[in-house]
């Protein structure tokens, strides 16, 4: 871009790739840049650290595809969740949404985003065949179908409640929140108090 001419080369090439980041756009990665030029070098060197870190040590939980630093996260590890009921979530942030509420009890699947013939996102590019083998086995009584309540977000849940009638399991319940979300809402810009009122009065789906 022309204005990161008048930058020298490594400010240039830490703006770039701040503005790669989702929601960050070139001003706000110039003022981050000029944060983090200013900062003193233990600080930044303490950014750079936890980055590396986080890319090292974080990786997705082998049950629910949520965010881990061991095998299974804290939710699937913890003995007191409830496993009959499993809540369906596009991505990782959407289940910690949830989780912000301190309302719901049971287990999560996170899909790892949406069906999107445009994005050329097909099932199979999902975890959607993972959540068939956890609700094989009987335990399971419910599924929460908390996909983000638009376009995508509803296309997703349709194929997955399909998916699931297919399976001809008895006494398996599929339910999506109260539509009391606005159409077209993401769940990580939900207040907890109305996704929380949302899961409480979830519908049959």
């Amino acid at each position: 871009m022309e204005r990161l001419k008048t930058y020298p080369q490594h400010m240039a090439k830490l703006i770039t790739e701040l503005a790669k980041m989702p929601g960050v756009g070139q001003k706000t990665a110039e003022r981050l840049a000029h944060y983090i030029l200013r900062i003193p070098p233990r600080e930044a060197m303490e950014l750079a650290r936890a980055i590396e870190e986080l890319k090292k040590n974080v990786r997705n939980c082998s049950v629910c595809f949520g965010i881990a630093e061991e095998e299974q996260c804290l939710v699937c590890s913890n003995p007191r969740r409830d496993p009959s009921v499993i809540c369906v979530v596009e991505e990782p942030k959407d289940l910690w949404s949830i989780e912000r509420t301190g309302q719901y009890k049971g287990l999560y699947h996170v899909l790892q985003g949406h069906i999107s013939p445009l994005e050329d996102i097909h099932p199979e590019d999902l975890t959607v065949e993972r959540l068939m083998e956890r609700l094989s086995n009987g335990t399971v009584k419910e599924v929460i179908l908390a996909t983000n309540f638009n376009v995508e977000g509803e296309a997703t849940a349709l194929y997955i409640q399909k998916r699931i009638s297919a399976l001809g399991g008895p006494g398996l319940k599929v339910t999506r929140p109260a539509r009391g979300i606005p159409h077209g809402s993401y769940l990580e810009y939900l207040s907890s108090a109305v996704l929380a009122d949302a899961l409480e009065g979830r519908r049959a789906f």
